[in-house]
């Protein structure tokens, strides 16, 4: 079985309302026990609360529902150099650079993004797969 993490974007996805296809798909995902990073909450976070204008409460209970179906890989010292290292070789930007690095420290072997490159194989370990694509 796959060890999987999720960027921001398929967390959004649970919510959303113009996209019943790609929630549906998202919500599969916690069934698996996913690993998140820290930033991919603080960009799911500010996201949620810039687009969906949820209150700072309600925000906060919503995602604590959602992430304890999850497993949070922390963004520590070691994450940021092992970003540093990947942005250098493949040239992601910051915040790709530090969810792939932190998906790299929690033993994933497939990142699901929306945002990434569908398919690239990131140090000979990690899959970018966009669940979405046909």
């Amino acid at each position: 079985m796959n060890r999987i993490a999720l960027d921001s974007n398929i967390l959004i996805y649970n919510h959303s309302l113009d996209y019943e296809n790609k929630r549906l798909i998202a919500r599969d995902f916690f069934k698996e026990n996913p690993i998140i990073s820290s930033q991919v909450i603080s960009e799911y976070i500010n996201v949620m609360k810039r687009n969906f204008k949820m209150q700072k409460q309600e925000l906060l209970y919503l995602c604590s529902l959602w992430l304890e179906k999850c497993s949070i890989q922390p963004v520590v010292l070691s994450t940021i150099k092992l970003a540093q290292n990947l942005i250098n070789r493949y040239d992601f930007q910051i915040f790709d650079g530090i969810i792939i690095a932190a998906a790299l420290e929690a033993n994933c072997d497939i990142l699901y993004s929306e945002d990434m490159q569908n398919g690239q194989i990131i140090e000979n370990t990690l899959k970018i797969v966009n669940p979405f694509a046909d």
